[in-house]
């Protein structure tokens, strides 16, 4: 056995990241083996207990020593990542820590005695509420005490709305709640929480101004920030446009969102750990307010400070997963700006072809600095599809690194032009792409 090359196994593998991991400088140090497909994990039913048994058997099966375990997606590869760590004696935060960040309602419990820029919050019961808090004031967001990619996520207006909202929540809040609440039976719980479970759902009033992700980690007790991203949304949707790197915040605004980062994180622990910490930010008005902590870096922002700063955020978690220090790059890359853009629909359909893999390969060729991921395959009902947002369908992700903003435009323009879906409308709406032009 070579032991000159460590045994990374990933958890929810899937070929888009692999291949972001074969493209580090150093990608000879390791050997990647691939615990669960993404679809073993969310292709179906969540089932958080035996996915962790199948994950122990297929490491136990490939007779190596484990020198770290790592994957790039929330709940439930975050967890199992962490209980995997702690099950092969590897260097792992406690899951307490964990869920202080992806329990909705106790992380903000946590912030509360950290930070001021939080909006205000309570919580509801599916099963029994049919009007908001009183505490609570319109607009707001309703959302599971666990959800990802803003699945059963919805803003409302009015009395009415809230109740639309909770009916679908209720539809759907079993998918993740359940497999959520086996998790919680791993810890012993703080009885405010352990009260909650993972099946209630939370009300928060509306937050405006610009979206912000800060990525950082935190390594021996200092926290570092290496990059923030703008999240920018439609105009007439909540749904995400886009994706750019580096932000375009006056320095003083990403001070502050630094700091409040490194206060919460010292709160929280997560040592050895990537982080990122999505904010708004108000310009008329200068307020900071947080949205949320996911204790895990952000996949989809990989390509972006790879185009920008010659290194993938990939590369930081997994140096950190062997217990090294990250060797962070900055506008080390090829390009000055990157996006990831994505082309959605906004209702329902039937997809009766997408591009085929020799036309996406094309593209790629003829753009330079461009990539894409097709999230939409031939046969799709949208509707039924998983890991959506409340307001619109994910057709495909492009991945852009370009000179300047015209630059990015363009290859952006040149690349939806050349995409080619067919999908039969089911919606009570005429059918239409939304292409997320920068």
């Amino acid at each position: 056995m070579d032991r000159a090359r460590k045994n990374v196994f990933v958890v929810g593998a899937d070929e888009y990241n692999q291949r972001i991991l074969d493209a580090m400088p150093d990608v000879e140090r390791y050997r990647f083996l691939p615990v669960l497909t993404f679809e073993d994990v969310y292709g179906g039913t969540l089932a958080f207990e035996s996915a962790l048994r199948a994950a122990e058997h297929i490491i136990d099966a490939a007779r190596v020593p484990v020198d770290a375990v790592i994957g790039f997606w929330d709940f439930p590869v975050s967890a199992l990542v962490l209980l995997l760590r702690e099950r092969y004696g590897l260097p792992a935060v406690r899951l307490e820590e964990l869920l202080m960040c992806e329990h909705k309602y106790w992380s903000r419990l946590v912030q509360r005695e950290v930070i001021d820029e939080y909006p205000p919050f309570a919580l509801v019961d599916p099963d029994n509420d049919r009007r908001p808090p009183d505490a609570i004031r319109f607009p707001m967001w309703i959302k599971p005490v666990k959800s990802f990619g803003s699945m059963l996520a919805f803003g409302v207006d009015d009395d009415a709305a809230f109740a639309a909202a909770l009916t679908q929540i209720k539809e759907g809040i079993g998918w993740i709640g359940a497999p959520f609440d086996a998790l919680l039976e791993h810890v012993s719980l703080p009885a405010r929480i352990a009260a909650v479970g993972g099946r209630m759902c939370l009300a928060e009033e509306a937050i405006t101004g610009r979206q912000l992700t800060v990525e950082g980690y935190q390594y021996h007790g200092d926290v570092v920030i290496y990059g923030i991203v703008d999240s920018v949304r439609y105009d007439n949707s909540p749904s995400f446009q886009r994706f750019e790197y580096p932000s375009s915040i006056p320095d003083r605004v990403a001070a502050r969102l630094a700091d409040i980062a490194s206060r919460l994180v010292h709160r929280i622990g997560l040592e050895s750990m990537t982080f990122n910490i999505e904010f708004f930010w108000d310009p008329g008005t200068d307020a900071v307010t947080l949205l949320e902590i996911n204790p895990r870096h952000s996949q989809s922002h990989a390509e972006l400070f790879a185009h920008v700063d010659g290194m993938s955020n990939h590369e930081v978690m997994l140096r950190l997963a062997l217990g090294e220090a990250p060797l962070v790059r900055h506008r080390q890359g090829r390009y000055r700006i990157a996006a990831k853009c994505f082309a959605r629909r906004f209702t329902d359909g039937i997809v009766r072809r997408c591009p085929s893999a020799e036309e996406i390969m094309a593209i790629e060729r003829v753009v330079p600095g461009v990539s894409i991921v097709l999230a939409a395959r031939e046969g799709d009902v949208l509707s039924r599809l998983k890991r959506q947002d409340s307001y619109s369908y994910h057709l495909a992700s492009i991945y852009i690194g370009a000179d300047d903003d015209a630059d990015l435009r363009s290859k952006f323009h040149h690349t939806i032009a050349s995409l080619t879906f067919e999908i039969d409308d089911t919606g009570p709406l005429p059918a239409r792409l939304e292409t997320g032009a920068p």
